[in-house]
């Protein structure tokens, strides 16, 4: 869906290094997580006519950060315009639900066009000693199986498809291959599926241009209900090479999306006005 790619980079491009830490978290809050993963395309972001980002580059992770459900009007520029009075895509509105939790992801189909997916994130109750293990194909590249141990426990994955599993705690060494094959084209790469907790892996890049990459997610506090929005970390890592056999490792690169979190801080001000 077009107007996806507005949401999926607006939203994570929300960013102002050094600016002041989001508000606290408010009861129907949604948590909102942005990988912008489409290979070489730097842009401006504007939110309601404002520049809030300059030059967001590819392969960032953002959030998550707590927002009212609503709707935030975005426009993606090229990164050296003046203004938001020719956007490439938009102005759209980017819709956030009431408790959801979502990453938005801008990246490539199958065909290599630029695209994105809103994918709703798994947050259920995990039982004791489990972890979730989500596995999320945003690459330019056919159908591929996601290989554990030489066996497939994902099979026929397409873009912009997702397969969700539940396994022990534990480490998984894993390896993706085209569908029906066992050469990897991503891996082998060790992914730490820990209990509590929804690990999640996307394939992006290009299989054309080998620039395939994956990138991880995770969502903590499933072991029990969650008494707020649930954390996340994230961490990147290129592993194009088949003989790469470099673990996947997660980092703490964690970003402040201070435009958005403005906005929700204004937007909640406005309302208690309101209400007097």
């Amino acid at each position: 869906m077009r107007t996806t790619i507005l949401a999926g980079i607006a939203a994570g491009a929300l960013i102002a290094t050094g600016a002041a830490l989001p508000a606290a978290a408010a009861d129907g809050d949604a948590s909102l997580s942005v990988l912008h993963a489409v290979p070489g395309v730097t842009v401006d972001v504007y939110v309601d006519g404002a520049l809030t980002l300059d030059d967001f580059t590819p392969g960032t992770l953002a959030g998550p950060l707590a927002l009212p459900a609503g709707s935030y009007s975005v426009a993606i520029t090229a990164s050296d315009a003046a203004d938001a009075s020719a956007p490439l895509i938009g102005p759209i509105d980017l819709p956030l639900a009431a408790n959801g939790n979502y990453t938005a992801v801008a990246h490539l189909d199958a065909a290599g066009a630029p695209t994105a997916t809103l994918y709703t994130n798994d947050t259920s109750t995990l039982a004791a000693g489990q972890g979730r293990l989500t596995v999320r194909h945003d690459a330019a590249a056919p159908a591929v199986d996601v290989l554990a141990g030489g066996a497939a426990v994902v099979s026929n994955l397409s873009n912009p498809g997702e397969s969700v599993l539940t396994l022990p705690a534990g480490t998984v060494s894993a390896t993706v291959a085209a569908t029906g094959t066992t050469d990897p084209v991503i891996g082998p790469a060790d992914v730490t599926v820990a209990e509590g907790s929804n690990t999640i892996v996307y394939a992006w890049g290009s299989l054309a241009d080998g620039n395939l990459a994956l990138a991880v997610q995770t969502i903590d506090g499933l072991h029990s209900n969650p008494g707020g929005v649930p954390a996340g970390s994230a961490g990147l890592v290129a592993t194009n090479q088949p003989a790469d056999g470099a673990p996947l490792w997660i980092g703490a690169a964690f970003l402040v999306l201070a435009g958005l979190a403005g906005a929700a801080l204004l937007r909640r001000r406005t309302t208690a006005k309101a209400g007097l």
